[in-house]
């Protein structure tokens, strides 16, 4: 029988070598995290808020992060394509999801089936911005006030309709919980993305629409659209003058967010590296300018408040999406 003889040199370069083997199959840690580029995928088109959002944050968490964060549009299926590629990537924090409140609130509860689960699949990096929505009208309709759209309203039941991006989005649900939580009724207007249902409404096809205020921004300021009211908790600090819908109708608040997340197993210390890069890019100078000309209101969270928020906003929904008895394929 052959004896092994072990010098105090081959102790440790055995040891090193176990070491080496067995963190080979371990997940990313932070203490060498990250190590090449970081994909941060957002799943709409490009152009849109939820991409220049990415793309403002991208270029700062690069510079903290020491390596490249690609910002990759994976657009279709109302956001789930890009969702889903994200929860089904390795947990090593090297693919992250700009989410918003359609990937990880409304698909979940509009389609008859989705390919993943919002809370589960996903572990929470960071609440980043809230952008507000605006109730604008034609400036030829009669009212001039949320309290006199709500009168109008009332004493015209289905006489009037609305616009929006699509049926199912974020912007579709504000105008049916605002009928739901103002007591009115009026008809909505789908349109293919909020660009043409905006054209309508600037011809006076469409009365009235609730949209991104960023989109609708300068048609506010040139007056060929008049902003009745905003639908966040507070007033817009670029639209200081416009009221907000809970004003006039108590308790109301919806908005567009945008939010970071890995998929679900990512280490804990991965996901506090990430969680650090975007909130010290948002409380940059420059990048939080940039947000508040986007109109966005910087958040800035911890993992733990996203996770909360996730499931404020399904709880919020659910009984808008039950009651509007919508349903997609």
């Amino acid at each position: 029988m052959t004896r092994l003889k072990l010098t105090r040199r081959g102790t440790l370069a055995g040891g090193f070598f176990l070491a080496t083997v067995l963190s080979a199959g371990l997940p990313a840690q932070a203490a060498d995290f990250p190590d090449r580029q970081v994909t941060l995928v957002v799943p709409f088109a490009a152009g849109g808020s939820t991409d220049v959002v990415a793309r403002i944050l991208a270029q700062k968490m690069s510079e903290d992060l020491g390596q490249q964060v690609i910002v990759q549009n994976v657009a279709g299926a109302g956001g789930n394509l890009g969702a889903d590629n994200v929860a089904r990537a390795d947990p090593d924090g090297y693919t992250i999801l700009m989410g918003t409140v359609a990937t990880h609130a409304l698909n979940p509860l509009i389609l008859k089936s989705t390919p993943y689960d919002p809370e589960k699949d996903f572990a929470p990096i960071s609440l980043l911005v809230l952008v507000p929505n605006v109730l604008v009208v034609n400036p030829e309709l009669p009212a001039k006030t949320l309290a006199e759209l709500v009168a109008l309203l009332k004493a015209n039941p289905g006489t009037y309709s609305y616009a929006s991006s699509g049926n199912g989005t974020p912007l579709h649900l504000s105008g049916e919980l605002f009928k739901a939580m103002a007591g009115v009724d009026m008809e909505h207007i789908p349109y293919k993305g909020s660009g043409p249902a905006l054209n309508d409404v600037l011809g006076n096809q469409v009365p009235i629409m609730f949209d991104n205020l960023p989109s609708s921004s300068g048609h506010i300021k040139s007056g060929t659209l008049r902003a009745l009211a905003v639908t966040t908790k507070e007033r817009a600090p670029s639209f200081p003058n416009v009221p907000t819908v809970g004003e006039t109708v108590p308790g109301y608040e919806t908005y567009t967010w945008n939010a970071l997340f890995a998929p679900a197993g990512t280490p804990a210390d991965v996901v506090e590296r990430l969680n650090a890069a975007a909130n010290k890019a948002l409380a940059d100078p420059e990048v939080s300018k940039k947000m508040a000309d986007f109109s966005a209101v910087i958040i800035a969270s911890t993992p733990e408040q996203l996770g909360a928020h996730v499931k404020a906003e399904i709880a919020k929904w659910t009984p808008v999406v039950r009651d509007a008895k919508i349903e997609l394929e």
